[in-house]
């Protein structure tokens, strides 16, 4: 995203508020609204307004923030507990992203460690403030790392939308493709459009054109096909959790990589360290199925007859033996994963 744009996230000092750009308006109008309740917080989170793992975590630990400056109650406990409900609130948005529990964790466990309600205040604020700058650090390494795996030339296929608007700036798959053509090197992006929000044709190509990256949109079911023909030469997507034996990702992406698999070509994840929840595997994990609106209509236009059932989840799980190489700030992983996952130091889910 170019520098004069403002991040996808941030805390604004002089109102105590949040500011996020509503990525549900995107292409057509681009709006940077202010957020000065959790409630409001958690709608828009709901709705999509804020999304993608790494923005969610920065989301949810500046959520926490909010709650913390908009209280007035004087005693601490009764802060505390205030705090923790809106926690609770923020948690229940998103199941299957992980990030977002992890940067709610990470406030309110300096919320914890105060010893009056002033400086309660100042760590919450401080702390989601260091989530968000770490979120940038974290994706421009990643991205460093990530375009080594990049030929000097390259058709690349990705998923749904794991840039800048999904973390504070840069991204985690995009951020590679940015890392790559930065270093000179030959890209071309082929996007799915990504059913049934779209966040493909919306978000991913809103973001590389604005970048002049050659990017090229496709419906999701030709990807196989142009596969077949030679056309891409690599896939990467984001993550929204990596449990111990599967990579859960917007849904397709399962589809994405057995296709890959069956024609040769490298199927790459880019994701940070925070995505991971080594702990646990896919059995384990709730996978959000969304409103039946979002398939049955495209904005006012009924697309599906009424009464006719809806099965629409919002993540896939790919199982981790479909995955080359899963790119992170601390370096690319590859299989056996059972291996390089203890460079992550979180197999006991710490």
């Amino acid at each position: 995203m170019p520098e004069r744009e403002p991040y996808t996230i941030a805390w604004e000092e002089e109102t105590g508020s949040i500011v996020y750009i509503d990525q549900t308006l995107l292409p057509g109008q681009y709006r940077v609204v202010r957020c000065t309740t959790v409630e409001d917080l958690a709608r828009a989170i709901r709705r999509l307004e804020v999304r993608g793992a790494p923005a969610l975590g920065i989301a949810g630990a500046m959520g926490v923030a909010l709650a913390a400056v908009r209280s007035a109650e004087p005693d601490l406990d009764r802060f505390r507990e205030g705090v923790g409900q809106a926690a609770d609130l923020l948690r229940g948005t998103r199941p299957t992203a992980v990030n977002l529990a992890w940067g709610i964790d990470r406030v309110v466990r300096k919320v914890a460690m105060a010893a009056s309600v002033a400086e309660a205040k100042a760590l919450a604020i401080a702390e989601a403030n260091a989530v968000a700058e770490e979120d940038e650090l974290t994706c421009r390494r990643l991205g460093t790392f990530g375009e080594e795996l990049f030929p000097a030339r390259c058709t690349v296929l990705t998923h749904c939308n794991a840039g800048a608007l999904a973390c504070r700036c840069w991204g985690t798959a995009l951020g590679v493709i940015r890392s790559a053509v930065a270093a000179g090197k030959d890209v071309r992006v082929i996007a799915c459009e990504t059913r049934p929000l779209n966040q493909g044709s919306r978000l991913t190509c809103w973001e590389l054109a604005r970048d002049g990256i050659d990017v090229t949109l496709i419906p999701d079911s030709s990807a196989a096909y142009l596969m077949r023909k030679g056309a891409i030469d690599l896939v990467i997507v984001g993550a929204d959790r990596i449990t111990k034996d599967a990579v859960f990702n917007k849904i397709g992406t399962y589809m994405h990589a057995v296709a890959a698999r069956h024609h040769g070509i490298p199927f790459y994840v880019a994701a940070p360290v925070s995505t991971f929840d080594l702990a646990r595997t896919e059995k384990e994990i709730t996978v959000e199925e969304r409103d039946r609106t979002e398939l049955a209509y495209c904005g006012d236009r009924q697309l599906a007859p009424d009464g006719v059932a809806v099965l629409n989840y919002a993540f896939d799980a790919t199982p981790l033996d479909l995955v080359d190489a899963i790119i992170t700030e601390i370096g690319v992983l590859r299989p056996p994963y059972a291996d390089s996952f203890r460079l992550v130091g979180k197999e006991e889910g710490i």
